[in-house]
C-alpha cells in the first residue's frame, strides 16, 4: 500500500462520517500536513499522511509542533486501521 491509497481511505472515511477532508495546500509554507479534517460541530484536525512505516521529515515535525502549540490536533497516519481512532479523537476535541 502506498501513501496515495492511505490518503484515499482517509478521505472516504471522513466523507462517510459526514465530514470533509480537503487537501491542505499552503503556498510558501513547506512541511504543512497533507489533509485537513473538517467534521460536524466545527471540529478540525490536521493529518500528515505517510506510506506504511514512513515517518515525517524534520520540517514536518516542526510544523506539527507549531500547530499543536496553537491547540490544533495533528495526526500522522501511515496505517488505514488508525483512521477510526483519528475520527473519534477529532470528534472528541469539541467536547473538552
Amino acid at each position: 500500500m502506498n501513501e496515495k491509497e492511505v490518503e484515499q481511505r482517509l478521505v472516504a472515511a471522513v466523507k462517510t462520517a459526514g465530514g470533509w477532508c480537503p487537501k491542505f495546500i499552503s503556498p510558501g509554507t513547506n512541511g504543512m500536513p497533507d489533509r485537513i479534517v473538517l467534521m460536524p460541530g466545527g471540529r478540525i484536525a490536521f493529518v500528515e499522511v505517510k506510506a506504511p512505516g514512513q515517518k515525517p521529515r524534520k520540517l514536518q515535525i516542526r510544523r506539527h509542533v507549531r500547530l499543536r502549540h496553537l491547540g490544533f490536533p495533528v495526526f500522522v497516519l501511515d496505517d488505514p486501521a488508525e483512521i477510526s481512532g483519528i475520527l473519534a479523537a477529532t470528534m472528541q476535541e469539541g467536547d473538552k
